[in-house]
């Protein structure tokens, strides 16, 4: 089962979930989270607690027993993986709160702007904020304004500022949930955290300090990965995941990510409708191989 990040819906995961189905000879299956076609919409009380029954809804009506999940799709499945039961999980760039660690990343700008309807506002604060843009997250909010009008001229960018109100409830719903390491200390299932060696630092350093603390968790860094890596070309990633999936190891990677600023592509920074109805939630999942 593959759980998507924010911004985005499962339709950029179905090439990734074809080569995955194929290594694994198995099918794979992706969802749309909550507030995309298909799925409930986000309710008043949204929380983690509701993507964490949604995920565990899904894996029943499936069979799926693995999950493979993106950015807020990580915070999602680590935090399912404390009392939903799951066989093997491998998690990419995982947006994991810990200690307060995303305060600093979190735009009180942005959601004004939602509130006075200025999207082009809000989502030039959602990239400066999280830095998984790259070196354009660097740009001045001016600069980005324009960028985003000129993306919603594309599909792309057009569905991505739909998404926009989703994307403020996702990282309220992180920061709201930020925790301890010795809160994940409980998980058994063997989790393999991996994370782009040109992803944004916040998240390999992260994924770096849970596998230190968690027995069954390991790390290691993708290099020449960006954030977005699941929905780029490239078989890499999928030949990770499916050797750890398969019962392979994990390891640890000494390097961590470059860090903020560093060359970073898309704003996935990702959340369900399955591809294939969940009830009272997300869309059932399709195979995507």
């Amino acid at each position: 089962m593959i759980v998507h990040g924010t911004l985005i819906t499962d339709a950029l995961y179905r090439s990734f979930a074809r080569k995955l189905g194929r290594l694994l000879g198995q099918p794979v299956h992706c969802y749309n989270r909550r507030g995309r076609a298909g799925s409930s919409h986000q309710p008043a009380d949204y929380s983690a607690a509701t993507e964490v029954a949604d995920l565990a809804t899904v894996l029943r009506e499936t069979g799926a027993s693995d999950v493979v999940a993106h950015s807020y799709g990580g915070f999602v499945a680590l935090e399912a993986a404390r009392n939903v039961p799951i066989r093997r999980m491998v998690t990419y760039d995982a947006a994991v709160s810990l200690s307060g660690n995303l305060a600093e990343r979190w735009r009180p700008e942005l959601e004004r702007s939602m509130a006075a309807g200025q999207l082009d506002h809000a989502w030039a604060h959602l990239v400066q904020g999280l830095e998984t843009a790259g070196p354009v997250s660097m740009l001045p909010l001016g600069a980005l304004r324009m960028l985003s009008i000129l993306s919603a001229r594309t599909r792309l960018g057009a569905e991505m500022r739909e998404l926009l109100p989703t994307a403020v409830a996702e990282m309220r719903a992180v920061l709201d949930a930020d925790a301890e390491l010795e809160d994940f200390t409980a998980i058994t299932t063997p989790t393999l955290m991996l994370s782009g060696g040109w992803s944004p630092g916040y998240f390999a350093e992260t994924s770096h300090q849970l596998a230190d603390a968690v027995p069954a968790v390991s790390f290691a860094v993708v290099p020449g990965q960006l954030h977005e890596g699941p929905i780029r070309p490239g078989n890499r990633l999928a030949l990770r995941t499916a050797r750890f999936l398969l019962g392979g190891p994990g390891g640890a990677s000494p390097a961590l990510g470059r860090g903020p600023g560093s060359r970073s592509g898309s704003l996935a920074w990702g959340m369900p409708r399955i591809t294939g109805q969940v009830p009272g939630g997300s869309r059932p999942p399709k195979q995507g191989g």
